[in-house]
């Protein structure tokens, strides 16, 4: 049976102590405890405080981030009982986890880069993404936000010269009893905009307006699979965003690109991201509109595109909303297979992690079968290697992507 440190700053920690047989995630390493797993916690443990979790017999299991409002109660920090949780433990793992990070990319073709991925890099809650020479960090849970100013130190050890930016405005910091959070923590700037590079683009980002931390660096991987499968054809760009799928595919020969997106900041960054890249910008319709509306009104039209994109934000929160998700995730795609011409391509995107691979590709086929068209799947996109999927941790899987070609 293991046990935890002797030391008395060890033994002197709150303890968690879970129901009956509720240790079996835990011994498979899964990070999350849940409330209804949860005995009795002794030692009135503040809201964020590591607290020692035990079994119903008293094994010792791990040390955790406490979360008194929150459904998960308990984020596991680490299963090694001679690990403390101080400031050396996040200089360890975001050390580690930046190091996976210089051997995936060339710093010198992408310089933007998600540098913690919360639970898969061991740091529940933590997420810090680099954009060139800015760092942003989002706490999501009451451990890492109490752990803010060695978690701070950490990147500025490691990364000196960067200014670091705060954007812990996500809406599930209230179910941890959180307030939003944002702001300059190291080296203050005049604004948030910056340039970064991914596979020959340039790509202007603003950590301070933009969407997530600024930019959905989970779609590199997509954005290249775009430009491979774009030349020679028209492309619908649909939520298209600050329109960085339109620039790929224009670099990867696309004919003419229309980016969609109900954001005038966005469109107005799509421009400013095709002008970067020196790009024909009379090859380039970028059209404010319902993305939902305009699929139906390009279909009434008979207008069709060789290469439809449809990355759509996410449409499911919880288990409840996720067969309204199916629904909606169904009619959109099938919308949009109909705007294809014959033999051309629907790339299809979810990032629903509540939604599974095998679920995805079936609301897509049964879009096919509702929108009388053939549908073969070509290719499978995911998030790309700086967002890596821990095997105890499967719900870091989350963005799942279709090349369709459709008949």
């Amino acid at each position: 049976m293991n046990q935890p440190s002797t030391s008395s700053t060890l033994s002197a920690l709150p303890r968690l102590t879970l129901q009956e047989t509720r240790e079996k995630s835990l011994k498979r390493l899964h990070p999350w405890i849940f409330s209804k797993a949860v005995k009795h916690v002794s030692g009135n443990p503040a809201n964020g405080q590591t607290v020692e979790v035990v079994s119903s017999k008293g094994e010792w299991l791990g040390y955790a981030a406490y979360s008194a409002e929150s459904q998960i109660r308990a984020r596991v920090w680490s299963f090694n009982p001679q690990e403390q949780i101080d400031a050396a433990f996040f200089q360890r793992r975001i050390a580690r986890a930046w190091q996976l990070r210089t051997e995936l990319f060339d710093l010198n073709q992408t310089n933007g880069l998600r540098v913690v991925a919360a639970e898969s890099d061991g740091l529940p809650g933590v997420t810090i993404d680099k954009y060139d020479t800015i760092l942003v960090c989002q706490l999501l849970s009451a451990g890492a936000d109490s752990w803010r100013n060695e978690i701070v130190s950490a990147l500025i050890a490691l990364f000196p010269e960067h200014s670091i930016y705060e954007r812990s405005d996500v809406d599930v910091r209230k179910k941890e009893g959180l307030k939003p959070v944002t702001g300059w923590l190291h080296l203050p700037r005049e604004h948030g905009e910056v340039t970064i590079k991914e596979h020959g683009m340039t790509l202007l980002v603003d950590v301070m307006q933009g969407h997530k931390t600024g930019f959905y660096l989970d779609q590199r991987a997509s954005r290249a699979a775009a430009k491979r499968y774009a030349k020679a054809k028209t492309v619908l760009n649909c939520f298209s965003y600050t329109g960085t799928f339109g620039v790929a595919a224009l670099q990867g020969g696309a004919l003419a690109v229309t980016n969609a997106d109900l954001s005038e900041l966005a469109l107005s960054t799509a421009l400013k991201n095709a002008e970067l890249n020196q790009l024909d910008l009379t090859k380039i319709d970028n059209v404010k509109f319902d993305v939902f509306k305009l699929l139906r009104q390009y279909r009434e039209q008979g207008k069709q595109f060789d290469m439809v994109i449809l990355d759509p934000p996410k449409f499911a929160e919880s288990k409840a909303q996720l067969m309204g998700a199916c629904r909606g995730y169904k009619d959109i795609n099938m919308v949009a297979m109909q705007i294809v011409k014959p033999g051309g391509l629907l790339l299809t995107f979810s990032c629903s992690g509540l939604m599974e691979d095998s679920l995805f590709q079936k609301i897509v086929a049964d879009a096919a079968i509702d929108a009388k068209r053939d549908c073969l799947f070509i290719e499978k996109l995911s998030q790309d290697s700086d967002h890596p999927i821990a095997s105890f941790y499967p719900e870091g899987s989350y963005l799942k992507g279709l090349v369709c070609k459709i008949y």
